[in-house]
């Protein structure tokens, strides 16, 4: 529902770019659905540009009832438009650990959301409720259920993007340390070190991870977590030249 007029910022894009950002689903593929649809219509408004992207800021699975659903639709789709990319988030990762067999994680994974993602690919409730006792199994069903292209898909998933003065990534960056030099596990976990430096990074931070009341807007950074498993509202940025705005989807937008 919320639409932002367009606001001039220091940082800009390559000329002939436009750029929307979409913070984390969480399985919540009619949201995701809804969102895109505004912004098809959204690009369609402003007019042709030489390349417009569509960035997925990671943790498209687990907590909402539709993983399996926003994975089909982040690997086989591309928008009328131009095209899309996803980056790995820390749920994406945690998936990747548990199939590796690394399962000492397990329980807090299935607790967090995890449970809903792999209920979603048609794997027994059951067999998810004893963790302990059903490791190996679980594992064996998350082999066997979600084919090998899913798993290979949220693999190959890079930690970021750079466009221009914008790096897009999941959770943010360790301050005080150069791009090239972050480590995977800030890009996916950091918080409050990242979320409470003014500092500059060397570029604005495009980023997801942390659950906001509304979309967060600084100086250095750009935060579009608005909670859409529980909140019913996911949240987008659009980017052109130096120009920015933003665009959401919720429960009133849903076709039914």
């Amino acid at each position: 529902m919320l639409k932002l007029f367009n606001r001039s910022s220091g940082a800009t894009l390559p000329e002939g770019r436009r750029v929307y950002a979409i913070g984390d689903i969480h399985g919540r593929r009619d949201l995701l659905f809804a969102l895109c649809r505004k912004i098809t219509r959204d690009n369609r408004v402003r007019g042709p540009v030489g390349q417009t992207d569509i960035i997925l800021l990671g943790d498209l699975i687990d907590r909402g009832p539709e993983s399996a659903g926003v994975l089909r639709f982040a690997m086989e789709s591309q928008p009328p438009f131009g095209t899309m990319s996803t980056i790995k988030g820390n749920h994406e990762a945690l998936f990747l650990e548990v199939a590796a067999g690394e399962t000492a994680r397990l329980a807090s994974w299935l607790y967090h959301g995890g449970r809903e993602m792999l209920e979603s690919f048609g794997i027994d409730s059951g067999l998810l409720d004893d963790p302990e006792t059903n490791a190996e199994a679980i594992v064996d069903a998350m082999h066997r259920e979600v084919p090998r292209a899913v798993h290979d898909w949220i693999a190959a998933l890079p930690l970021s993007i750079r466009i221009g003065d914008y790096l897009f990534v999941h959770a943010g960056i360790r301050p005080g340390v150069a791009i090239d030099d972050q480590v995977e596990d800030d890009l996916l976990w950091i918080r409050e070190e990242f979320l409470d430096s003014d500092v500059e990074h060397g570029a604005t931070i495009v980023h997801g991870h942390t659950v906001t009341p509304a979309i967060v807007d600084r100086r250095n950074r750009i935060g579009l977590d608005t909670g859409a498993y529980r909140s019913d509202r996911l949240s987008a940025v659009g980017l052109e030249g130096d120009e920015r705005w933003f665009l959401d989807a919720d429960k009133g937008d849903l076709r039914h």
